[in-house]
């Protein structure tokens, strides 16, 4: 049986999608290998539209299937466990930002005389954040991922599991879990929440920051991570590193009234037809994103010809690319802006450089520091010798062909004639 599985742009597993990083200028020091067959990764987390993805994913593997017994954590996860066990229950999923929200609801089931059982176990949400590498998969469970961390299995005689993978670990789950109070409503979900969330706090100290900084900001800006945000500030023509409140400070706070009254529809109507602006950007830029589908994230289809072709800014080649205050790498084009680090400055691919194998053997066997010492001493004696040759070069007397030798004793012996009869 085939497995399924959701993964994300920002999450690469295949051969192809190294051919389209060595295209790329970003640095590959900030890529990281997530072991030996985990997904290689870019130092970002997957933003609000995978995440998305991935409840979507959830919703369509699990629908119709029952799931049985307790839910199985492993061994190495520093998650905790979750304390859920049932005999017949379903999985369904929802996000928001950058959470994910599964619950698990226990199926009915009746007693004598068809009266509900008095054990009925109680639904369960667990609220799931991906770190940088998590995703979920639907696979046989002899086919189980090696890092599959949290695993719900079906009532079926050909047993699948839907696991929790994350190689690199950073992701968490929450039994019992609500969505965390300290982000703010979802940028493609909640839209007008979100905005009005923005608007209302323009005196906040985070909207001093340069806007790129800002918009990585969950407690304004729940879901935009570091390829989003290049792509929106892009597509505007902002500068990444201007003061977040001078870009969002002109937009009219009146239109909260106006707003207020509108249905879902109407908004939504709205954002498509009015002139985009930051916040609208915000919205509608991820939605693209969550259009594309699966399309390109499948590692087994290993095609990303759709998300490359859709990015304008982000690894693309011809944009310009530096680190911000927080280490975090922006790409843009033209000029920064005034809020840039001083000492910023693109960061550059390390090449691997293959040394001849007499020479890894010779240093192979001498400490790192006696390595350095030998070579400035190896220095050291260069620059005499050749300070020294450069001297005897200096003094020794240069060497003339025998026609000027010639040139010279001539007039010599003329002299001495002329002072011998003068005498």
């Amino acid at each position: 049986m085939t497995p399924h599985v959701i993964c994300f742009p920002l999450v690469l597993y295949t051969a192809s999608c190294l051919n389209l990083l060595a295209n790329r200028t970003e640095s590959t020091s900030e890529l990281l290998l997530s072991g030996t067959v985990g997904p290689l990764s870019l130092p970002t987390m997957p933003e609000g539209p995978e995440l998305h993805l991935a409840s979507q994913f959830v919703n369509d593997v699990c629908k119709g299937v029952v799931f049985t017994g307790a839910v199985e954590k492993s061994e190495v996860s520093k998650s905790p466990e979750v304390p859920f066990a049932c005999y017949a229950y379903c999985i369904s999923a929802t996000s928001r930002g950058k959470e994910v929200r599964l619950t698990l609801t226990p199926m009915k089931s009746e007693g004598a005389a068809g009266r509900p059982k008095a054990d009925v176990v109680q639904p369960m949400d667990v609220v799931f954040r991906f770190g940088m590498s998590g995703y979920f998969r639907f696979t046989p469970v002899e086919e189980l991922p090696k890092h599959a961390h949290l695993r719900f299995y079906t009532n079926e005689n050909s047993r699948r599991a839907l696991s929790f993978v994350d190689a690199r670990r950073f992701g968490s789950w929450e039994p019992n879990g609500t969505w965390q109070p300290d982000r703010g409503p979802c940028i493609m979900f909640d839209y007008q929440s979100f905005r009005d969330n923005v608007l209302a706090h323009l005196s906040d100290r985070a909207f001093d920051r340069p806007i790129c900084e800002t918009l990585l900001n969950q407690k304004y800006f729940n879901g935009i991570g570091n390829y989003l945000r290049a792509e929106i500030l892009h597509r505007l023509n902002i500068p990444p590193f201007v003061k977040a409140r001078s870009v969002l400070e002109g937009l009219q706070s009146k239109e909260f009234s106006e707003l207020a009254n509108k249905s879902a529809s109407e908004l939504k109507r709205e954002v498509k037809s009015e002139g985009p602006d930051l916040l609208s950007l915000c919205h509608t830029v991820p939605l693209e994103v969550v259009k594309l589908g699966g399309k390109g994230y499948d590692p087994e289809k290993a095609d990303y010809s759709d998300f490359e072709a859709w990015l304008q800014c982000y690894y693309v080649d011809g944009m310009k690319s530096i680190r911000d205050h927080n280490g975090r790498t922006i790409w843009f084009k033209g000029d920064p802006g005034p809020l840039a680090p001083k000492d910023s400055k693109s960061p550059k691919a390390k090449k691997r450089i293959k040394k001849k194998e007499d020479d890894h053997i010779e240093h192979r066997k001498l400490p790192e520091k006696k390595q350095a010492q030998v070579t400035k001493k190896d220095v050291k004696q260069e620059k005499g010798m050749k300070k020294e040759k450069e001297t005897q070069n200096e003094t020794k007397p240069k060497r003339r062909s025998g026609r000027q030798r010639k040139q010279e004793v001539v007039p010599t012996a003329i002299a001495t004639k002329m002072a011998r009869d003068g005498s």
